[in-house]
């Protein structure tokens, strides 16, 4: 039990890492997803396109979803956006930076499934294949065809056992038609993200440095300070409940001791202790009360240090530091020998 429990506040302190890893798992197993994927293109005109466009955005569209659901933060940032002003001002940058920082991790593993699927080639040819250029790759002498007999004989390419076009176009020529612009698509689409990820990654806080850094700590300590709040009302639920059931059970043998006539048993010490940390909240509408406090008006972020005094040389910078006051019998000795 101990080392789960380690395990556990090891990840809970290394949350930046630990997301980086699922992220990182949910794009291998898009990408396995992908290959013990069974593709069928149903090869009907109408059909082909739906299917194969479906198959292209549909699941990685899900996986994004599911990048933000695994992260922790949503819930931190929806608390935030939607929680009342307050005594503390929300600001926009931060939510920015906040939802950016998820965004781009929930990316990388719709960003795999769009790249290994262009890349195989299947989707665009299930997709595309009614607009294979027949006049270019095909048999010129052919009779021409009416243009749904067409459409339903090139919507067979993708399925070579029963695909009778071959004296129209053949089907390898077809495919290799579109599987080579499915990956050249599919290396264009990797080399756009790696150039995106690179921008946003390296030149973004070079170029607005001061404001990243602001967003930065102010997203960690709205992080860390829903931690230590939780981690507060976990205390002190837990101080409540040992005081609640002491009572219970100090109450108990109390009418034991009355009606047996024995001496009732002095408290233990611990009880003392988790008294101090209830913190005078000692009622459930009192603590609903502070629950309710804490949401609708957070405290200002100011904590009002002591003022420090004018002349230590950090107040009132730039004047001169004052003479301390000479005693009586000094200030006439000196206005006489003036």
């Amino acid at each position: 039990m101990d080392k789960f429990r380690m395990i556990f506040q090891f990840l809970q302190s290394n949350q930046e890492s630990f997301m980086n890893g699922i992220c990182g798992i949910m794009a291998l197993a898009s990408a396995q997803m992908y290959s013990v994927f069974d593709f069928n293109c149903p090869c009907l005109p109408g059909y082909n396109l739906a299917y194969g466009l479906g198959i292209l955005l549909v699941p990685p569209f899900i996986l994004f979803l599911l990048g933000f659901v695994l992260n922790n933060n949503v819930s931190m940032l929806a608390e935030e956006w939607r929680r009342p002003q307050g005594q503390r001002g929300k600001d926009r940058a931060v939510l920015r930076y906040m939802f950016c920082s998820m965004a781009q991790r929930a990316m990388i593993a719709p960003v795999v499934w769009v790249s290994v699927t262009l890349l195989d080639g299947k989707c665009i040819t299930c997709a595309f294949c009614t607009a294979v250029p027949v006049e270019t790759l095909g048999n010129a002498s052919h009779p021409g065809l009416p243009q749904g007999e067409m459409k339903r004989v090139l919507a067979r390419i993708p399925c070579k056992e029963i695909y009778d076009g071959q004296e129209l176009i053949a089907n390898e020529v077809a495919i290799r038609y579109l599987r080579c612009i499915s990956q050249a698509l599919g290396w264009c689409f990797v080399l756009l993200m790696t150039t995106l990820a690179f921008l946003v990654r390296s030149l973004r806080p070079c170029f607005t440095q001061a404001a990243f850094l602001k967003s930065r700590y102010w997203s960690h300590y709205i992080d860390i300070e829903r931690k230590l709040f939780d981690e507060t009302c976990a205390e002190h639920a837990r101080s409540f409940a040992k005081v609640c059931i002491q009572q219970f059970f100090e109450g108990m043998s109390t009418d034991l001791a009355a009606a047996r006539c024995h001496p009732p048993r002095k408290a233990p010490a611990d009880a003392g202790e988790a008294t101090e940390k209830l913190l005078g909240i000692t009622d459930q509408g009192t603590m609903n009360m502070a629950l309710k406090s804490w949401h609708r008006c957070k405290p200002p972020l100011h904590l009002h240090p002591p003022a420090l005094p004018s002349g230590n040389g950090w107040a009132g910078e730039g004047q001169p530091p004052a003479h301390p006051p000479m005693p009586r019998r000094e200030t006439a000795a000196y206005y006489s020998r003036v």
